[in-house]
């Protein structure tokens, strides 16, 4: 962003990005947070009040573990949903390699929090384990037997 008063800066990104959204540059999910930070050079707090304006004038709305969506589009359903999804069609097996944190990140533009969160919940269900070289490995499919 370039050099103005801390105040208004919040109130500048939301309206770059209403814009975005207007001429369907956005036009589903919303980049991470941490990646708005990064793209406009702002901390967590300016990017989170500039959101919560967009929110306020019903232009997004944020899923719990999913994300911010402009509003009406995108996939609802939680991360964890989608990364089970994402071992059904892409047909792993068991004893492949997971996708790492950083490739899940990228692959659904959301947090690291949201990976880990979402690994987490995988590695309960027993659907993936930590491996050797501490790569995370595919343990079980969705829908096997005692998974779900």
């Amino acid at each position: 962003m370039p050099q103005v008063s801390p105040r208004g800066t919040y109130l500048q990104i939301s309206e770059s990005l209403r814009q975005k959204i207007a001429k369907g540059k956005i036009s589903e999910a919303l980049p991470s947070e941490a990646e708005l930070m990064r793209t406009y050079g702002v901390g967590r707090s300016t990017v989170g009040r500039a959101l919560k304006a967009l929110k306020a004038d019903g232009v997004i709305e944020s899923v719990q573990g999913a994300g911010w969506y402009v509003t009406g589009t995108g996939d609802r359903r939680p991360l964890v949903d989608k990364v089970t999804d994402l071992l059904r069609v892409e047909g792993a097996a068991v004893g492949d390699t997971f996708p790492s944190e950083s490739e899940l990140c990228e692959r659904f533009s959301v947090s690291r929090t949201a990976v880990r969160s979402a690994i987490a919940q995988l590695e309960g269900r027993g659907l993936i384990v930590m491996g050797p070289n501490r790569r995370r490995q595919v343990r079980a499919l969705p829908g096997d037997s005692g998974t779900s």
